[in-house]
This record gives C-alpha cells, sequence and structure tokens, in this order.
C-alpha cells in the first residue's frame, strides 16, 4: 500500500526476496508503470474499484496475501493492509505512519487467530550497522536507488520541488548546489 520512494523500494525488496506475486496499491495509477517496471505483478487503484481494496485483494488471491506492507500510513490504508491478510497466518507490517494518527482498531481475536501485525522503521536495520552495507551494495549496483529519482533541480528551485512533491509528481527530486 503506497507507491512513494519507500513503497516501490518495498517491492524491489519483495522481487529480491522471492516473492511470486507482488500486488501495488496507490490512488494515483500514474506511478503503476514504475512499479512494474521494479517487480510488482498487479497493480491496483482502490478509487477505481466497486469494493473495498481488501475484499479484492481476498477474492483475487483466494484468501488473502500472507504478507502486506503499508507504506502510506493512513489509518485507511493500515487497516486494509491488515484486512487483506490470511486469516490464521497473514503479516501485516506498518511501515508510514502518519503523524497526526492517534490509534488503530485491531481486534485481540485477530492476532489469536494468526495474524501478526508489525512495525518497522528502516526495515528492521540498525543504522550504524546498516547504511553503510546499504551504500556498499548500492554502489556495486546491487540495489537500483537512481530509479527512484524523477526530477534533478539546482537547490534555488526548491520550492517548485516542493510543489510537485506535493502534488504527487514525484517519487524523490534530488537539489543540485
Amino acid at each position: 500500500f503506497g507507491l512513494g520512494g519507500v513503497g516501490l523500494s518495498a517491492i524491489m525488496g519483495c522481487k529480491v526476496a522471492g516473492a511470486s506475486r507482488i500486488i501495488a496499491i496507490d490512488i494515483n495509477s500514474e506511478k503503476f508503470t514504475k512499479a512494474k517496471a521494479l517487480g510488482a505483478t498487479d497493480c491496483l487503484n482502490p478509487r477505481n474499484l466497486d469494493k473495498p481494496i481488501q475484499e479484492v485483494i481476498i477474492e483475487m488471491t483466494g484468501g488473502g496475501v500472507d504478507f502486506a506492507l503499508d507504506c502510506a500510513g493512513g489509518p485507511e490504508t493500515m487497516r486494509a493492509a491488515l484486512d487483506s491478510t490470511t486469516a490464521g497466518w497473514g503479516s501485516c507490517t506498518f511501515i508510514g505512519v502518519d503523524s497526526e494518527m492517534t490509534g488503530l482498531m485491531i481486534s485481540p481475536v485477530e492476532l489469536i487467530m494468526g495474524r501478526t501485525v508489525n512495525g518497522t522503521c528502516f526495515g528492521g536495520w540498525k543504522s550504524i550497522d546498516s547504511i553503510p552495507k546499504l551504500v556498499t551494495d548500492y554502489k556495486k549496483k546491487k540495489i537500483d536507488l537512481d530509479i527512484l529519482v524523477t526530477h534533478t533541480m539546482p537547490f534555488d528551485k526548491i520550492n517548485e520541488a516542493f510543489e510537485i512533491m506535493s502534488q504527487g509528481k514525484s517519487i524523490r527530486i534530488v537539489l543540485t548546489f
């Protein structure tokens, strides 16, 4: 859920991990081309569906997904991500979070029945140890972060960069000095 820089990076990670099916979800269908190029097998825009996204996912997968990642962080997407996991063993990880959000209702029955909920920052990696490894992997071309850069602009265009970003027309913007 969510195809910004974090969500697209999650798709790359799922592909490397060997996921056989990767369902990309965003309310901006213009992001689907990049998602498919990075490994998404299916792309869904909840605004274009006749029923809730979690119902569509459960139907298209025959019961739900084993793993769901919410990179958007809104209460609706977090709930939908959890509801789209398979009852009994599905795992949902919250990666993004709205700083204004005050809570999320999760029934204990959902957890007792086998679903798990996780939260993560940096994918669970310890930044002091892991960032150097990521930099090394990037330099060795093991991971392609350049594909996430959609705009390069001079620093004096920073306000324009923020405008592009707020309109959802970018993934990552690099400012040059």
